[in-house]
Parts: structure tokens; sequence; C-alpha cells
């Protein structure tokens, strides 16, 4: 936990120089000559030697330079290091959890948590909890809980495959319940916390101010009460209904109309076997809809050329409050959500948008973000470009 958080901090700051410095490129110009890879290198002393080492080095979280078994009698290792590229594809569920646990009193039956703390509706106040609402409490935690005092990663499981609609693939994994939180991380640029939960799709309730101060309090020292928080509770379906409506969201989504049309909507995507749906949040408020599937059985997956492999994944994006918008704000939420599909399994080597050849702008914000165009794909209701971005070329979400 301790090396994780340091070389977190390590990179945030500001990125030196790329380009190399060899006998070979004195006569080239800067922006011409090679680069290389951001590396933080670790020296072998004090808690870092031999056993702790190869521990890490287990774990994903520093490499070595000359990975050989060695003639030496010491058993000494060689350069150990991490570069930032490596830092971001690792799920920080390994080495993050906290050292007190929760009260247990609000603990699942599991015992053992991975969801974050609930928060029942903005502004709830004292307000008491419906019994809907108090179960959901003891099921939605901050992602880093952990009522065992252990990590809440989990490796892959052991790999199946069935069948979906003529199409083989590996056998999925439940997704994330809802109201769970299953990315939350500060972005400095704007002072604030981007998160993304599964939305609730239930009566109205009071159930998510508590959550916001909770998720907030659990990730940052601020004084959580300077945060806006709504007076009134605002139903997850509410939001994607006024979304839905507004004209220039109805332009791509055509989902626009009275709230059951939004209903049956998010009971389709909560419903699907391989897509799921998710609100983005800063600092607790909503400002998004987003769907994140696997492309193998999507119908994408049938109109890819070549094909594509078991476990790339795919993203739709919807932004709905206006003062969200904006190319700072898209590259610090696009590339979150690129860096939750990297380390939430390893097994994922691309992932795919595939936005109306008509949305231009979206188009030139993906490829600022380090997509590339591979094509275009013929859907009966849309003629899409096809983005790509693959894991060895990403680099970091935005700060």
């Amino acid at each position: 936990m301790m090396l994780y958080a340091t070389l977190w901090w390590y990179f945030h700051q500001k990125e030196p120089e790329p380009y190399l410095d060899t006998p070979e490129c004195q006569n080239t110009p800067l922006e011409g000559r090679p680069r290389g890879e951001w590396r933080v290198h670790i020296k072998q002393e004090g808690v870092f030697q031999k056993r702790t080492i190869q521990k890490l080095e287990r774990m994903g979280l520093i490499s070595l330079e000359d990975p050989i078994v060695g003639l030496e009698s010491d058993n000494s290792l060689p350069v150990c290091f991490t570069s930032r590229r490596a830092f971001w594809q690792i799920n920080p569920r390994i080495f993050l959890f906290p050292i007190i646990p929760p009260d247990m009193g609000d603990s699942s039956p599991s015992g053992r948590s991975s969801s974050p703390t609930p928060v029942d509706t903005p502004g709830q106040g004292s307000k008491p909890l419906s019994s809907s609402s108090s179960e959901m409490r003891r099921q939605i935690n901050n992602p880093f809980n952990s009522h065992s005092r252990m990590p809440t990663y989990y490796p892959p499981p052991p790999q199946q495959y069935t069948v979906t609609n003529g199409v083989r693939h590996p056998r999925r994994q439940k997704p994330a319940h809802q109201g769970e939180t299953v990315y939350i991380r500060y972005i400095p640029s704007v002072e604030q916390i981007l998160s993304f939960r599964v939305p609730i799709l239930e009566e109205k309730t009071e159930r998510r101010s508590q959550q916001i101060h909770e998720v907030i309090a659990s990730t940052s020292d601020t004084d959580t009460s300077s945060y806006p928080i709504p007076a009134d509770p605002i139903p997850d379906l509410e939001y994607l209904h006024h979304w839905m409506n507004c004209p220039r969201v109805e332009r791509f989504w055509g989902t626009a109309g009275p709230h059951k049309i939004q209903e049956a909507f998010l009971t389709d995507q909560l419903t699907s076997r391989h897509s799921f749906p998710l609100f983005g949040c800063w600092d607790g408020m909503p400002f998004g809809y987003f769907e994140v599937y696997w492309v193998k059985e999507d119908r994408l997956g049938r109109l890819v050329s070549g094909g594509v492999d078991d476990f790339d994944r795919g993203i739709h994006c919807l932004i709905g409050e206006e003062e969200y918008r904006g190319p700072h704000r898209v590259l610090l939420w696009l590339t979150s959500l690129i860096h939750y599909c990297f380390i939430t399994d390893s097994r994922t080597q691309a992932v795919y948008l595939e936005p109306r050849v008509d949305n231009v702008k979206f188009i030139d914000y993906l490829e600022k973000a380090g997509f590339h165009k591979e094509g275009e794909v013929t859907f009966p209701h849309k003629q899409s470009a096809l983005m790509k971005i693959k894991r060895e070329f990403w680099e970091a979400p935005a700060l």
C-alpha cells in the first residue's frame, strides 16, 4: 500500500521530457528524437529487498529489467522499476483497503463488500429510511471498503464458454448491483471526485445524499459539508427522463417521451446479459449516462471485420448536464472509463466506441484521447465510425 500510494503521488506530478539522448540522435531535432517511457526506479534497500521485491513483482506493481534465474550465489535482483503505463493498468483494489473496517452494523450478509456507501438521494436530511433504502444502505459501500481488512480485488475466474444468438463467447460474471459505485478517482485539474455507479430503478425514495457525503468523505480530507447537495430527492429515472428529452440528446439516442419510455429503456439495460448502465457523477452529482458492454456478443461484434477478442469492451456515452460538457471534461470521464475497462479485467485488450458518423465533434474528442478510426460499420438505424483504442497504446487517464 505504501509503495502504491507513493507511485500514485509521483505519477500525478509534471511529466518529464520523453525524448532520449543517444549518440545517434545528436543532430536530430528534439521533436524527432526517440522517446522513452516514464519510469520510476526502485532502490533495493530498506524494506525493498529480495523477498519483498519478488512479491511486488509478482503482484505487478514493479518490473525487473532482466528477469532471469541468474548465476549469482546471493540471488541479487536486477534493476527494478515501474512505468506510468503499467501503473495505471493495475487494479488499485489489490493494494488499497481500509486499516479500520467500516461499521459492522452496516455490513452486508456476505461480510465483505466491494461497493460504495449508499447515498440515499441528494438532500434527504434526517428523514427516516424506507425498508428498501435500509437494505440498500447495507449493500452499498465505498469500492475499497473491506470488512475482512483484506483487498477487495478478485482475480479473473477460470474461463468457460457459452453461446448467445449463435456467438460463442466467455461466460460473463454478474455486473455490479444497483447503486454500486464501480470507479472513483479524484481529478486534481477540476478539484472534484469523478465516480461511476449503477443507477437505481425503483419507486421515488430519499436515497442518495448521505451516499454522496460518505463516498466523498472516504476519498478526501475535504469538509464534505461544502459540497452542494440538492434539497429535493431526485430519483435516477428522473435524471434519465430529463436528459433523454433534451433535443441535443434526442438527436442521437431517440428515446424522448414520457417516463415509461425511459423506464423501459433502463429496465432493458439492467437486465441485459452483456451490458450494464452507469451514471457518471461529479462529487456525487449525476452528469451523464453510460453503458459498458462486451463487444463479442454485441451486434457490433458481428460487424467488425476480422472479429474481436473475447474480452474487448465497448462504451456508449450521453452527457446530460450542460455545465459538464466541453473538451477537458470529455477527456477526463472518457479516459476514466477506458481506465475502468482495463483495470477491471486484465484480459481486455481493446475498447471500442461507435459514434454516428455525423457526430463529428465527439469523433474528434475520441481521436484526441488516443482512439483511431478503423473504418465504418452499418447498423439498421445508423452509420457509425468504428473507433478503437488498444491497451498497449494507452498511457494513463487524464488528470
